[in-house]
């Protein structure tokens, strides 16, 4: 795994984490075209896993706003969504992971989410991507715990914690409103080594 940093101590938002099968870094806005075929290709499949989006979620400006938002979330260490690329001459576009809601203070930890485009699906790269953010969540950004939840009949999502080492702690009823209704999900943590 490598953070690709400039001359700087601390990660920067123009950083990248590597390994050999792919690059994580910010969303820029010329990302849009790959983001919103992998989306448009990959509604179906995600609808049952996600917040529900409206039409205008998908537009040029909308997602424009979002990627100003990223880097200002980043700049201020609350949030570091990352897009993921496959890591061959392309750079094709495999789906997103967002460390969010971080706690400094006593608590140092945040919380993880993450979403993969349905032909890239079932293929590793989550896992991947999940362990290449561990790492810079605690070699990194210095946290101590790492959270995320999946909802109770998402298999492939809980095997991909179980897979980095995330240990189920419990079930959150009615945790956040999936696919327009508010559901139980398994919570995960990870904790520093």
């Amino acid at each position: 795994m490598i953070f690709r940093k400039p001359e700087n101590e601390y990660f920067d938002i123009d950083d990248t984490i590597e390994s050999d099968a792919m690059i994580l870094r910010l969303p820029l806005i010329a990302d849009f075209p790959q983001w919103s075929l992998l989306r448009t290709q990959s509604a179906d499949f995600l609808r049952p896993w996600e917040a529900t989006w409206s039409n205008a979620d998908m537009s040029k400006s909308s997602f424009a706003h979002r990627v100003r938002h990223f880097r200002s979330t980043a700049r201020k260490d609350e949030a570091y969504p990352f897009f993921i690329f496959k890591a061959d001459a392309r750079q094709t576009l495999l789906g997103g992971i967002t460390v969010s809601n971080i706690r400094r203070g006593i608590a140092q930890t945040a919380t993880l989410g993450y979403w993969i485009g349905q032909p890239h699906a079932n293929q590793g790269y989550m896992a991947e991507a999940v362990r290449l953010v561990s790492g810079f969540c605690f070699d990194q950004l210095n946290l101590h715990r790492l959270e995320a939840a999946c909802l109770l009949h998402n298999g492939p999502s809980a095997r991909v914690l179980e897979k980095n080492g995330f240990e189920q702690e419990g079930i959150a009823k009615k945790y956040l409103k999936i696919n327009g209704q508010y559901q139980d999900h398994l919570l995960f943590a990870l904790l520093a080594k």
